[in-house]
């Protein structure tokens, strides 16, 4: 009925999309995009995507001689549905990742509802996954992995890739590889934004929450507006004697699902979580945090900072390896 659109960004707030065909290929032939780098970044999407764009590469562009299939790069939702494809139609592959199986739902806080919906995974057939926690599907994807036998070279990172008559030259920090295409299913997340304000190198600034619990009894600040933002505030003000601050720069959580929004306001109605909307951090000092509200500069006890403000897309890599990238402004 075109009562909703999707859209990437916001007038405000660009998003950088990386340009793919229809069938997830970049201005760059032979090297494929798929799951959240892209732009879509659900679990069953990301699903979906990887096993179609590997589809999609055995079929326009077959192996040749003694390189590689395909190179998949990135073990979350993307990359393991692109694996089990890949392994399924017996091609040459190999599968790289950084750090555990999962990608960016590894990253999830303990606990975290992850919302899911039904979903067909290649080798294992539909899978009906609904209100689903970090740690079951974690779970159900190394049994997966397990009954499967894909193999995954975890810990291992790509650095470069080059064009090589066919096909590319990827060099890792293990090694190399000659493959004939690649497929990038690395997420957004990997480079997190900062805040770029003094004192953000101390140790006690992290990025993502990964257990409520170590910060009990602590006064933590929390920065940024979207869901995990709202859901690491109130896990750790729920977490016993701990005193939160949430900060946020804009007026309004309007990014975040209503359920998140809702239990904000249940917990700071405790006294236990203080939102700060309309503030920006000015300084992160060893025991206390300076924040900035339109007429006034407040100064609170801290022992903690975790930076919920998003991930940095890996631009430059993209730009290096040749792949063009636009930027939205809540376009369609």
């Amino acid at each position: 009925m075109e009562a909703i659109s999707l859209v990437f960004g916001s007038e405000r707030r660009g998003a950088e999309i990386p340009v793919l065909t229809l069938q997830f290929e970049t201005s760059v032939p032979g090297i494929f995009i798929a799951g959240e780098l892209g732009g879509m970044g659900l679990i069953r999407n990301a699903l979906e995507q990887g096993r179609q764009a590997v589809e999609a590469i055995q079929t326009t562009r077959p192996g040749a001689g003694d390189r590689l299939d395909l190179l998949i790069v990135g073990a979350g939702p993307a990359g393991f549905a692109g694996s089990l494809t890949a392994l399924s139609k017996r091609m040459r592959f190999v599968t790289i990742e950084q750090e555990s199986l999962g990608g960016c739902v590894f990253q999830y806080p303990r606990g975290k509802v992850v919302m899911t919906s039904p979903a067909t995974v290649p080798l294992v057939g539909k899978v009906n996954l609904r209100h689903t926690s970090e740690e079951a599907l974690l779970q159900f994807w190394m049994e997966c992995e397990r009954k499967t036998g894909v193999h995954i070279n975890y810990h291992e990172r790509v650095d470069d890739i080059t064009p090589d008559g066919d096909g590319f030259v990827v060099k890792t920090s293990r090694g190399q590889y000659q493959t004939r295409s690649v497929l990038l299913a690395i997420g957004r997340r990997g480079t997190p934004r900062k805040l770029g304000v003094p004192g953000e190198e101390l140790p006690k600034v992290v990025y993502r929450l990964i257990d409520p619990e170590q910060y009990a009894g602590q006064n933590v600040l929390v920065v940024g507006g979207g869901d995990s933002a709202l859901e690491a505030a109130t896990s750790v003000a729920e977490a016993g004697g701990t005193s939160v601050v949430l900060s946020y720069r804009g007026e309004a959580f309007d990014r975040a699902k209503q359920r998140n929004r809702e239990r904000v306001e249940s917990v700071a109605a405790t006294g236990r979580l203080q939102v700060l909307l309309g503030s920006n951090v000015k300084q992160i000092a060893a025991g206390s945090v300076s924040i900035e509200q339109p007429g006034r500069l407040m100064k609170f006890p801290n022992d903690a900072v975790i930076v919920n403000a998003g991930g940095v897309l890996p631009s430059d890599f993209l730009k290096r390896v040749g792949i063009y990238v636009e930027m939205k402004y809540g376009t369609a």
